[in-house]
Parts: structure tokens; sequence; C-alpha cells
């Protein structure tokens, strides 16, 4: 093995979990994100069901 396959391989390695790093928590947040819409949304339908039933 040459000096560059020394020094390539781990630096590609090092950057694809850099990116894998990057792209999961950025997917992370979205998914939290719209967890915390789609219950804001549940619950502003469940007061208007029990607003509509004079609860």
């Amino acid at each position: 093995m040459t000096f560059g396959h020394i020094f390539f391989i781990p630096l590609v390695a090092l950057g694809g979990m850099l990116i894998g790093f990057i792209v999961g928590a950025r997917a992370a947040r979205n998914a939290a994100d719209a967890q915390v819409r789609r219950d804001a949304e549940r619950d502003a339908a469940r007061a208007k069901r029990a607003a509509e039933r004079g609860e």
C-alpha cells in the first residue's frame, strides 16, 4: 500500500461520516418539527370538536 492509500481511505471515511452526521441531524430536526406540527394540529382539532359539542 502506498502513502496515498493510507491517507486517502481514512480521509474519505471521515468525510462520509461528517456528511452523514450533518444530513442525519437535519433529518432528525425536520422529523421533530413535523411531529410538533402534527401534535399542534391534533390539539387544535380536538379543541374545535370540544367547542362544537359545547364542552
